[in-house]
Formats: structure tokens, C-alpha cells, sequence
């Protein structure tokens, strides 16, 4: 049953209060409970670097990946970092990917010494266009790295029969989209490795940095767990130049209980999706917003709830609503290929023309599992304001 629709005398009654992009201390309330005991149990145990709670999350999320092995490491980044330096991926090597992500997706494959190549994006869900990545393979191709941007992941199908035709790994970028599916499989098994990011604003975020690595390849698992701790196995005997990446016990800790809530949060985000397609259907009649689509065969879960704004107006709407004291953010001003530090690759403006104008376009409105109905019938309110406040300046 759908919520009834929020009266204007109730939005109007929102008043001044802020609403946040994203709220973790009303998160954390509703698992304060599980989660504080378990850390005064950690302080006193004294036991804060891998040990039996991220062994415990390993499995668990593993398990929920429907994957068969899990690698906890220090961060996303590292997540990303760690399967190519286990493939030996280095100099002369290329990876293709997507100019549309947080840095870190075309960071790792930098400091590996290969080369990133970009591909351009979807216009509708954002992430790599597959029409597009058979022409960018050469004699060098390694690996191919989709990111499942925003919650829902890419399209799998044609990148999984173009990397079985060339002899390529998949990398999954998952940091945004765990528990997301494609064709009934979640990311973390749709590729020969996935990559999580547990940064706190994840979906599944924990109190400071962490990641994970899935996979199926049981010897590629035991070479990426080993990379993990400066290439050791047994202690201080060294198989290879390895690096520190452990996940601490504490953060597992934390992500273990949280996990629990995992698809329930899910759930919740989908609904706010929802409310947000509703309202905007109500209030603002004009097409100067486009918004997210769930495409059919994938499950969405809404690490961002991401807007196109039309007519160059999305700055402007962003100063607008922090203005009324509503949070808001850009992901991402600036595409990888127009990055200072990838200059030696030799892109420029107008290589990848749909990724560049998302990153003119797009803002990400607030988005989590807490947000109320009348936070939202606020937010959206004060968007059609400002539409509206436009068109008669305009007028006048």
C-alpha cells in the first residue's frame, strides 16, 4: 500500500530544518544496540587486525554475493587495486573502463603502470556503453572493468560475451552497488571479481575505510588475500612484494551486523525512490528533470538517487536548495579523461561527449533508507519553487 500524499499544510510545517544528503546518525540509531557492544568487546579483547570477525565477514559476504570467496582488505581502492596486481597487470598492459567514476576506478589500474582506456557511458543509467568497448580492445587489453554506478549495475551480458571472446577478466567496480542484480545474479558474481568499497556513505558503509574482493578462483582468492599482507605466507616468509591492505576487526565487526539490515535498507531506499518518482509526477509538471530509471532485469538499490537538470541549470538548483538547507552533491564534476593527472593519455573535450555532459547535468538529491516522506515532499517542493521562480523571471 502506498503512503497517502503528504499535505501541504505538513511540507509547509518542515519549515527551516535541514535535510541532509545523507543522514548516518539516524542509521546508526536504529542499530545502536547491536553495534555498541560489540566494539567495547573488541577494545577489551585487544584483537584489531583481521582475526575471526573479518574471517566471519568474509564468509558472510561471500555468501550473500553468491560468490564462493571473500578477501577483505583496507578499501575500495585497494579492492580495485589488489585482483589487477594478482593478475600482473603492469607497463604496457591496458584496462578498459568507464570516464564516468569516483577516481579511484581509473586509479587503481594507474598504479599498476597500465594504461586506463575509456569508453563512453549509457545516457540513461550512466555506466559504460557495451556498444562501444569491442572497438576500444587492442593486442594489449588485460582486463575489462565495468563500474555498476549509482546502485545498478551495468550491462552484463554483452561485457561478459566480449571478454569470453577475447581471453579478458572482468573486474567489477561494485563500491556503489552491492546487493544489486542483474538477471536475478548480484554484482560480487558477475565477473571473475568484484570489488567493494565499505566507505561510510556505501550502502554498506562501515565507521571509517574497508573493502572487499569476491571472486570465484580459488587460487586467485589465496594470491589476493597473501598480496594483502606485503605477499606473506606463512608469517614472514614472502612469496611476492605484497602491500598493507588489512580489514580491522573493528570495522568488520561493525559491517557484519549491518549486513543484516542490508536488504531491508534496500528495500527502504527503493521506496524513497519511489516516493521521489511520485512527487516530482505531482509537482513539477515541466521535463526540465530527468530521472533515474530502473532498467528492466536489473534490482536497483539506490546508492544515489541521481537527477539530470536541463538548460545548465543544475548549479544553480544546487545553490538554490542549499539555500532552504538541503543537501545535495555532484558525482562527478569532472569526467577521468579530463583529469590533470591523466593528461599523458591524450583525451580532450569532446572524446566522450555523454559522459562529459552528465558531468555538467547530474545531481545527486538526498537519498537514504531514514529519509521521511516529509523530508521529501519538502525537497521536492522547494525544486518545483525554484522552476517555478524561474519561469517568472523569465516572463517579467
Amino acid at each position: 500500500m502506498s503512503e497517502p500524499t503528504v499535505s501541504l499544510e505538513r511540507t509547509e510545517a518542515w519549515g527551516d530544518r535541514p535535510v541532509p544528503a545523507l543522514d548516518l546518525k539516524a542509521q546508526y540509531e536504529t542499530i545502536r544496540d547491536e553495534v555498541e557492544p560489540l566494539v567495547l568487546r573488541i577494545m577489551r579483547d585487544q584483537a584489531f587486525v583481521l582475526g575471526p570477525e573479518v574471517s566471519g565477514l568474509e564468509a558472510e559476504m561471500a555468501d550473500y554475493c553468491q560468490a564462493p570467496y571473500g578477501i577483505g582488505c583496507a578499501s575500495g581502492s585497494d579492492a580495485l587495486l589488489i585482483p589487477l596486481l594478482a593478475w600482473e597487470i603492469g607497463p604496457g598492459d591496458e584496462v578498459v573502463t568507464t570516464p564516468y567514476s569516483f577516481f579511484a576506478t581509473a586509479g587503481a589500474i594507474w598504479r599498476t603502470g597500465a594504461k586506463p582506456v575509456f569508453v563512453d557511458i549509457d545516457p540513461v543509467t550512466y555506466n559504460i556503453d557495451p556498444a562501444l568497448i569491442e572497438a576500444a580492445i587492442t593486442d594489449k587489453t588485460r582486463v575489462l572493468l565495468p563500474v555498476h554506478l549509482y546502485g545498478q549495475t551495468a550491462e552484463m551480458e554483452p561485457i561478459r560475451r566480449i571478454a569470453q571472446e577475447h581471453g579478458l577478466p572482468v573486474l567489477e567496480d561494485s563500491a556503489q552497488a552491492i546487493g544489486a542484480e542483474y538477471r536475478g545474479l548480484r554484482t560480487g558474481n558477475l565477473g571473475e571479481v568484484a570489488a567493494f568499497s565499505f566507505y561510510p556513505s556505501k550502502n554498506l558503509g562501515g565507521f571509517g575505510d574497508g573493502g572487499m574482493i569476491t571472486t570465484h578462483d580459488e587460487a586467485l582468492g589465496k594470491r589476493m588475500a597473501r598480496i594483502r599482507v606485503h605477499g606473506m605466507e606463512p608469517r614472514y616468509y614472502h612469496h611476492e612484494v605484497g602491500f598493507n591492505s588489512r580489514l580491522d576487526s573493528l570495522q568488520a565487526a561493525v559491517l557484519r551486523v549491518k549486513l543484516r539490515h542490508l536488504d531491508d535498507w534496500a528495500q527502504a531506499r527503493r521506496e524513497v525512490a519511489r516516493r521521489y518518482h511520485e512527487l516530482f509526477a505531482k509537482h513539477l509538471k515541466d521535463d526540465v528533470l530527468v530521472l533515474p530509471t530502473e532498467v528492466e532485469g536489473r534490482f536497483h538499490v539506490f546508492n544515489q538517487f541521481v537527477v539530470r537538470v536541463r538548460d545548465n541549470q543544475r548549479d544553480a538548483l544546487k545553490e538554490s536548495l542549499a539555500a532552504r538547507k538541503i543537501g545535495s552533491e555532484i558525482y562527478y564534476p569532472v569526467p577521468l579523461h579530463l583529469q590533470k593527472c591523466f593528461s599523458s593519455l591524450g583525451y580532450g573535450p569532446g572524446d566522450f561527449p555523454i559522459a562529459e555532459a552528465a558531468a555538467k547535468e547530474t545531481l545527486a538529491l538526498p537519498m537514504y533508507p531514514e529519509l521521511s516522506a516529509e523530508a521529501q515532499e519538502h525537497v521536492v517542493r522547494s525544486i518545483a519553487r525554484y522552476f517555478g521562480e524561474r519561469r517568472t523571471t523569465r516572463a517579467a
